[in-house]
């Protein structure tokens, strides 16, 4: 579709995903403060055509994995996070029509880094952000006193079987588990 403006044809599909993501939006302030190129220089070249992920530059997948982390999304919602969303998009540098990486690309990736390299990246991501005041040390505790062991699960299915149960629910797990 196209429009004359100012005695110019211009194509209206011709928007550049930039100019759809609001100034203030907290991806444009993590892309000042972090160098993808820089942080990736040291994994040029690990992904390669034979491997299945060509098309794609390092520093536009490890912005997605950035992604994935920031906003816990499996590797499938980090598919269709990309997809959809032009601020996702253009942090990870691609345009407002790109194709962008399936699912599979992200595992790979991770695979192809590896995960101690992986994590150092990170770290230096993090210690970027907090020098930056984008982020701080947080204490998290997790009360687990209510989760059941799937191992203990599983052990305490197998006592209900030898004894004959058949069916395994709320009501029989309560007569074999270890922690009531």
């Amino acid at each position: 579709m196209f429009k004359k403006i100012r005695n110019k044809q211009v194509n209206m599909f011709e928007t550049h995903v930039e100019e759809l993501v609001r100034k203030d939006h907290p991806y444009r302030k993590l892309l000042s403060i972090i160098d993808f190129k820089q942080i990736c220089e040291p994994l040029q070249g690990i992904l390669n055509k034979n491997y299945g992920c060509p098309g794609y530059n390092i520093e536009s997948g490890f912005a997605g994995l950035v992604l994935q982390w920031m906003e816990d999304l499996s590797d499938r919602e980090l598919e269709r996070f990309l997809q959809e969303n032009t601020a996702g998009k253009y942090f990870c540098g691609f345009s407002l029509l790109e194709k962008t990486p399936d699912h599979s690309y992200f595992s790979v990736l991770r695979k192809k880094i590896g995960t101690t390299k992986l994590a150092e990246i990170f770290n230096l991501i993090v210690i970027k952000l907090k020098e930056n005041r984008l982020a701080s040390n947080a204490f998290t505790f997790v009360d687990a006193s209510k989760i059941v062991s799937k191992i203990a699960l599983w052990e305490e299915r197998d006592k209900a079987i030898e004894k004959g149960i058949e069916k395994f629910n709320n009501e029989v797990v309560k007569k074999f588990a270890a922690d009531k």
